[in-house]
């Protein structure tokens, strides 16, 4: 059986980590500040995180460079696997974000508006390298569909769909973010998740909505997923990664104890 990951997120806005709720946006006043991206990822290198993502969430070309700086300062320091996602509209933008030092990038409204990058991707740099972030929010019972745009426009296409999409063009990895459970901290979007995770032959994170250690168990075991992605519930202190590992194994979930 294969162990199951635990992953932090960093949602990265202007060198700094930041964290809001259901898609919450800068301008918008809907975030707060939580600290410096460097020191949060040695922290949970630390404490035996499997990976670390960073999403970048600053929609311009300094953000884009400022966020290269944090890569090549973190992959300096720790031994764990980083994933960058946000702002990543080229080839050339996946291969400065993996010379910068990371070792996956995650592409999101950008592979929905040009689906070959997919594929231009994985031919370059290979499929373990590239992920595809979807968005999706309950539309109606029994339906998902995708948004982009920080969850603001909805998309022609049904979760199930883009995920089985994506991974016949090229994807390595699924990230699922569930809008509606994103923050709120009251548990992951466990349907949708099995669902995607039965659909598609490679792995799926599941993301969005993390509150207690009991919600980790249930997305990996009932919703299938591969790993579990979070990041309020570890950049507030309630609990560690090792936290949650403990638990996990304590549950006979398979993980990585260092």
């Amino acid at each position: 059986m294969f162990t199951k990951r635990v992953i932090p997120c960093l949602d990265v806005h202007d060198g700094k980590v930041t964290r809001g709720v259901q898609f919450g946006r800068a301008e918008e006043g809907g975030l707060r500040n939580v600290g410096d991206p460097v020191e949060l990822a040695m922290r949970y290198n630390d404490q035996g995180a499997d990976e670390m993502v960073f999403f970048d969430i600053t929609a311009s070309a300094h953000g884009r460079d400022t966020m290269v700086g944090v890569i090549e300062r973190t992959a300096a320091q720790c031994f764990m696997p980083l994933t960058v996602g946000g702002g990543i509209r080229a080839v050339e933008d996946m291969g400065a974000m993996l010379k910068a030092g990371a070792d996956k990038v995650s592409i999101n409204s950008s592979a929905i508006a040009t689906p070959e990058l997919i594929t231009a991707g994985a031919a370059k740099f290979g499929s373990q390298c590239i992920v595809v972030s979807i968005d999706c929010k309950r539309t109606a019972p029994d339906t998902w569909k995708v948004f982009v745009k920080g969850g603001r426009e909805e998309t022609k296409w049904d979760a199930v769909a883009w995920a089985e999409e994506a991974v016949r063009l090229g994807a390595g990895e699924i990230v699922l973010n569930s809008i509606d459970a994103d923050g709120t901290r009251a548990g992951y979007d466990i349907p949708i998740t099995r669902r995607i995770s039965e659909a598609v032959g490679v792995p799926v994170v599941a993301s969005g909505g993390a509150g207690k250690l009991e919600h980790m168990v249930a997305v990996l075991r009932e919703g299938k997923a591969d790993a579990v992605l979070a990041a309020s519930i570890f950049h507030f202190g309630q609990y560690t990664v090792a936290d949650v590992k403990h638990f996990l194994a304590a549950e006979a979930v398979p993980v990585r104890i260092v």
